[in-house]
């Protein structure tokens, strides 16, 4: 197991490469990372080299304990005004009768089902639909919390807000106050992408960029709302868009402490307009993972989607850094089973997640989305 191999091991190797070594020492007395550190990891780090340093780090912070929480999704539509080259999900206005528009009805009843249900968050996502604008969010909202003021609602991408402001005549502060008043506690961190404008006007030019992404999650932390980041690797993108998208997150961060966790996102590339593009493979889900951890030094939390990756690769990524699977999700998403991911019914439930983690050594624990403990489960040996 790669947590067994301790850093003192790492320093005796005489045969690395000094300038890795540096980076060892560096991560070993907490030391933030340069831009060219993280370029480097990705260039000559070896999985179990970024391994080992993540795990050091994870450890400190979390000891053995990996998250996750009970919650769902609502994901009022996939029909969608921008066409991203990477998405597999959505459809375009004109062909909206190829795709589904849900009322704040159906959205309303998804909730009831969950009526009685140990659930603590629904997560709202999905298409940037001309109709579904502001007002009608926020009557969705108020509805929700209205029938059911103990659950958390996390929701909408920047993507989605930007339009919604834009639309609306509203500035970004104006927009998210009336999304908070109505009861929006917190933004999930999609539609961030890439930020850099090299890969970002290849794979998705119509949308936000970087500084309004930033400018949004930075508003709702203002308001006392925390926020999730992402970032979508293993396209066209290379190292130093990666390193650049993640040290602009590490500069957010350190202007508001706003962000829960950092969330990468491996492109999948069925159905959509990169679909010649090769996926990337496990070995590089790991090295991205790890190089996260020691890179984004003041995010606390590193998940992965389960989901998106799959059970087992998931499972692999709590020894490369990571500390949080999301959640139980309840097959009420279909963006990445769209894309071709391994998980074409993403459920599981609470004891099934629990025995995925336990089976590492791993000791689960169920959260809220805040991140406050709600049980620790008994630590079980692998």
């Amino acid at each position: 197991m790669i947590e067994s191999k301790r850093l003192e091991d790492i320093f005796q190797q005489s045969d690395l490469d000094k300038n890795l070594k540096n980076i060892a020492e560096k991560v070993f007395n907490a030391q933030r990372l340069s831009e060219e550190d993280g370029v480097l990891l990705f260039e000559k780090g070896e999985l179990g080299f970024v391994g080992a340093l993540a795990n050091h780090v994870r450890e400190k912070l979390h000891g053995n304990k990996v998250y996750f929480n009970r919650n769902f999704h609502i994901e009022p539509t996939n029909v969608c005004v921008f066409t991203c080259n990477f998405c597999s999900y959505s459809r375009q206005y004109k062909h909206r009768d190829e795709g589904w528009e849900l009322t704040k009805e159906q959205m309303l009843d998804i909730v009831k089902k969950y009526d009685g249900e140990p659930v603590t968050e629904v997560h709202i996502v999905g298409g940037v639909h001309p109709k579904m604008n502001l007002e009608f969010f926020c009557e969705l909202i108020s509805d929700i919390k209205t029938h059911r003021p103990d659950l958390h609602i996390k929701g909408f991408t920047a993507v989605e807000l930007d339009y919604m402001f834009r639309k609306a005549k509203l500035s970004v502060e104006e927009g998210m106050r009336k999304l908070n008043d109505a009861g929006l506690q917190s933004l999930p961190g999609g539609g961030a992408e890439i930020f850099h404008p090299e890969v970002r006007e290849q794979i998705c030019a119509d949308k936000v960029d970087a500084n309004g992404w930033l400018k949004i999650h930075e508003t709702a932390h203002s308001l006392g709302m925390h926020t999730n980041a992402t970032m979508l690797y293993g396209h066209i993108e290379n190292y130093a868009h990666r390193i650049d998208h993640m040290s602009r997150l590490r500069a957010s961060q350190d202007k508001t402490g706003g962000y829960n966790c950092f969330i990468p996102l491996k492109f999948r590339n069925k159905d959509n307009d990169m679909s010649a593009v090769p996926e990337v493979s496990i070995i590089e889900d790991m090295r991205l993972y790890a190089i996260a951890r020691v890179f984004m030094d003041n995010f606390k939390n590193l998940k992965a989607y389960w989901p998106m990756l799959g059970r087992q690769s998931a499972q692999l990524s709590l020894s490369f850094g990571v500390n949080d699977l999301d959640g139980t999700i309840d097959d009420t998403t279909k963006i990445y089973s769209m894309a071709g991911s391994e998980e074409q019914t993403p459920s599981m439930s609470t004891e099934e997640l629990c025995d995925l983690i336990a089976a590492v050594g791993k000791v689960p624990v169920e959260r809220d989305t805040l991140y406050n403990e709600i049980k620790v489960y008994e630590e079980v040996s692998a």
